[in-house]
Formats: structure tokens, C-alpha cells, sequence
């Protein structure tokens, strides 16, 4: 672990932008620094594995939160509503974690191969030791990354083989979810596409049904099993979530956020925005021209754009 932190520290800190975002030339790769702990960040995020290599983090998802370090694996298994906050970091030892979206495409084509596993019971958002196999895997991926040449070569295999010791490891079962064919989770996966692509319209549940192959019922049902929420509140975290970004982010004024999310009516975007981050939009701008939240959106828990 120790080689995978130092090709992540020097790759971060050669190529990370003032946010402390570093993104790769891997699609779905990228590396996170901090320099300081963070305030809340607020998303839904997306299927993905997050290797912290140094410092600390928190994540919550409804009553449910994880407190996890160097060491440690977070697996986001869903698009669900989780909160964060980076709790270890300093600019003498910042945070940093490698951040990999799972590919559902390559999990459903490697599962087709393996031999099944007994299924475990838990929910989408789990932290487990990393794996050996997963480390390592990783770390060629970060040796890669210094041979700009050998990338266009070996990373959709090095990439397929860090999916592989995935799938083999602690949270094996639960990515595996992800791949079966046709399954609910795959469905209500082209629905929520759909909703991010286009969450400042309002789009008819019965739309979103058709595009998860379900009826009424059964997508009401299913949707809320994968995600924890309703398609409506599903969209309506999606477009608070952008306009705080748009907010904190890029200056906007609230009335202006409210507008490019999709909302007609200023004043219950304020409501809605008070309800799920429990302060208005002006103080919570005003709050983090304070330094007392954070305006940084971290890749783990990705607005939608």
C-alpha cells in the first residue's frame, strides 16, 4: 500500500486542479487530494470504488455511516444519496484516494466467466479492507499513468483486471449485483441515466418506466429498492444538488440556480433547498465565503453536470 500511496501523492500532486481533483487520461479514473478536512458534500452518487491511501474520511447514507482510512476500500454500489466529509488531512499529510467507476458492462461480461458466489445481504454503500489483488491492480494502473505511451495498450486490460480482483474480493458480491443481466438494478440504471441527462426537465414517471422495461408498479417498487428514494425525489436531490455546485462553485445567485436546475418558483426552491441542506441558499453561500463548508465537489460523490 505504501508504493500505491506514493505513485498516487506524486501523480496528484504533479496533475490536480485547485479543487484537488486530478483526473487521468483512464476513463473512470481519478484521484482525489485534500489538504485540510472538508464541510458536507451533498450527491448522489455514482457505482464506484474509492481506495484511500492516506488520511480519513466519512460517509453517511440515510441512518447508516462509515468512518474509514488508509487501508480501506468504500464501495458505492448504487446511485444513492450519500453526505461526506473528509475528516484526516493536512497539508503535511494530505488525503488521497483513487477513485474507479465500475463499468457494469465489464462486471456482467467477467461474472459470465466466474464461479457464483453465495450472496450477501447489506446495502449498497459498504468500507472493507482493500484487497491485496486490488492494490496491486491499482498500482499498475498508477505505473501506467507515468508511460503516457503503454496507456492506449494496456489499460482496458489492466482496468478489466482491477474489476476482476473486485469482483474476487470483500465486496465481490455486492458488484456482482451490477452485472447480472437484465436484472432490476440494471433497469432502474437506464432510468436513472435518463434522469441525470436531463433532471432539469420534468420527465413523466411513466417515461422513465418504459426506458426500465417495468410497469408502474413495479418500477415505483424497484426504483426505491436501488436508490433509497422515489423517481421524485431522486430528481429533486439531483437539481439542489447542481444548483448548490452552481452556487458555491461558479457564484451564481440562488435565483439564477434555481432557474438552470429546472425550478419555476424561487421561493420553493428555497423551501426545498432548506429542507434537505437545513439552512437557505444565501446563508449557506455566505457560510462558505466563511470557510465553514466546503465548495469543493469531490468525484466520489459527483454532482450531476
Amino acid at each position: 500500500m505504501n508504493a500505491l500511496r506514493d505513485f498516487v501523492r506524486r501523480y496528484a500532486n504533479t496533475h490536480a486542479d485547485p479543487a484537488g481533483v486530478a483526473k487521468t487520461p483512464v476513463p473512470g479514473l481519478t484521484i482525489l487530494r485534500a489538504l485540510a478536512p472538508s464541510g458536507l458534500d451533498y450527491a448522489i452518487s455514482r457505482p464506484l470504488v474509492a481506495l484511500v491511501v492516506q488520511g480519513g474520511k466519512h460517509v453517511a447514507m440515510g441512518a447508516e455511516s462509515f468512518s474509514f482510512q488508509a487501508g480501506d476500500s468504500l464501495l458505492i454500489g448504487a446511485d444513492v444519496p450519500v453526505t461526506s466529509r473528509i475528516t484526516q488531512a493536512s497539508p503535511k499529510a494530505p488525503y488521497f484516494s483513487l477513485i474507479l467507476d465500475l463499468d457494469l458492462a465489464v462486471i456482467a461480461e467477467l461474472t459470465s466467466q466466474m464461479e457464483p458466489l453465495t450472496e450477501t445481504k447489506g446495502g449498497p454503500v459498504r468500507v472493507e479492507p482493500t484487497d491485496a489483488e486490488v492494490a496491486d491492480a491499482a498500482l499498475r494502473l498508477m505505473r501506467m499513468l507515468e508511460r503516457p505511451a503503454s496507456i492506449p495498450v494496456l489499460q482496458a486490460q489492466l482496468v478489466r483486471e482491477m474489476h476482476y480482483w473486485l469482483l474476487e474480493g470483500r465486496h465481490g458480491a455486492a458488484i456482482r449485483r451490477l452485472g447480472h443481466a437484465n436484472s432490476h438494478a440494471q433497469r432502474v440504471a437506464r432510468a436513472v441515466a435518463l434522469l441525470r441527462s436531463d433532471f432539469a426537465t420534468a420527465l413523466p414517471v411513466e417515461q422513465l418506466a418504459k426506458a426500465a422495461g417495468m410497469s408502474l408498479s413495479a418500477f415505483h417498487q424497484h426504483f426505491r429498492a436501488v436508490t433509497s428514494l422515489s423517481p421524485l425525489q431522486f430528481q429533486k436531490q439531483l437539481r439542489l444538488i447542481e444548483a448548490r455546485r452552481l452556487m458555491l462553485a461558479e457564484g451564481m445567485p440562488a435565483s439564477h440556480a434555481a432557474g438552470e436546475v429546472g425550478y419555476e418558483s424561487v421561493s420553493q426552491f428555497t423551501r426545498e433547498y432548506g429542507r434537505m441542506f437545513g439552512v437557505s441558499p444565501v446563508r449557506d453561500v455566505k457560510a462558505t465565503q466563511r470557510g465553514v463548508t466546503s465548495a469543493r465537489s469531490h468525484p466520489e460523490m459527483a454532482a450531476p453536470r
